[in-house]
């Protein structure tokens, strides 16, 4: 063995318990017929994808949450931007024992949306689509197959998210109502745009059709850090987003992770900004968006004068 499973079988538990409580019988049937179609009929692969640094803390239980999926058709590469731990031993233990996993390493250190977009090149073309799963996060087994039921259900569907665990908190339950498994690109970021939502999570909790991935040279956009929220309102243009009303990972929150680290320097306003500039006027009526962008001006100028002041500028 090479890690202690117990800390994922009780969060299994937890989402089992929270699907009992929450499933609805329609929604149960739609997601057994969609899941059974998958089974019977040629299986679509799916392409992860592990970017990591310096990530022997949780790499081995991040690798372990994929080799659970109880969906099978799936190829796995890990890709060491140069870790000086033992991510390349550790993940060279799991490449010698299943062919299914592969590791890449970098010949360069990237920063880390530089190297998200290096990852993403590695995408084979039999993939039908791409899942990112950061090196400490996990996903509980259903994960792939429940994703992959609502996105083979709808052809529509570009982008597929969920409930998260992030942290000890379950998020992202009320942005699609319970009653639907889909729901239009535009009315999603719209929404989000205007405060009301947010459903896109993290990569470890989308999962994309491969194509979208391959049509974009730079798929996540190098000059905000908050790239991975911008994608989704590039791709979520032209496609709906599927959601499955379930939880089906877990975001963990640690010192070296980079989302406590950002809100501590608070990069969500510079970064919030960039994707209402760019994508504010596709999304919002003219009015809307010349109140949101002003909004998001005076926090960006708020959060400068502020760090100012703290000399931390």
């Amino acid at each position: 063995m090479i890690r202690d499973r117990g800390s994922t079988r009780n969060d299994k538990d937890m989402v089992e318990d929270m699907s009992e409580r929450h499933a609805t019988p329609d929604e149960s049937e739609s997601t057994r017929e969609a899941t059974s179609s998958i089974r019977t009929n040629a299986r679509p692969l799916i392409w992860v994808v592990t970017p990591v640094y310096n990530g022997e803390r949780y790499l081995a239980e991040c690798i372990e949450s994929v080799l659970a999926q109880t969906y099978g058709e799936w190829r796995y590469l890990v890709v060491d931007n140069r870790s000086t731990d033992r991510t390349a031993e550790i993940a060279g233990r799991y490449t010698a024992s299943d062919p299914r996993i592969s590791m890449s390493q970098n010949e360069q250190f990237l920063p880390v949306i530089e190297n998200w977009n290096h990852a993403l090149r590695a995408l084979p073309n039999d993939a039908a689509y791409c899942k990112v799963v950061h090196a400490d996060d996990v996903i509980y087994p259903e994960c792939l197959e429940r994703m992959i039921a609502v996105a083979e259900k709808y052809s529509q569907v570009g982008l597929v998210s969920s409930y998260v665990k992030h942290g000890a908190e379950i998020r992202q339950t009320e942005g699609v109502p319970r009653s639907s498994e889909i729901i239009s690109g535009r009315e999603i970021c719209r929404a989000t745009l205007e405060d009301k939502r947010f459903v896109f999570g993290s990569p470890t909790s989308l999962l994309m059709r491969a194509d979208l991935v391959r049509a974009r040279e730079y798929f996540y956009n190098e000059e905000n850090i908050h790239a991975d929220t911008e994608a989704c309102f590039d791709v979520l243009r032209t496609t709906d987003l599927g959601f499955v009303h379930d939880v089906l990972s877990h975001t963990r929150l640690h010192d070296a992770a980079i989302t406590p680290g950002l809100l501590k320097i608070n990069t969500y306003a510079l970064g919030w900004l960039i994707i209402l500039i760019k994508y504010g006027s596709y999304y919002l009526e003219r009015n809307a968006y010349m109140r949101r962008l002003a909004l998001a001006v005076w926090r960006y100028v708020w959060f400068l004068g502020k760090a100012t002041l703290r000399g931390k500028l």
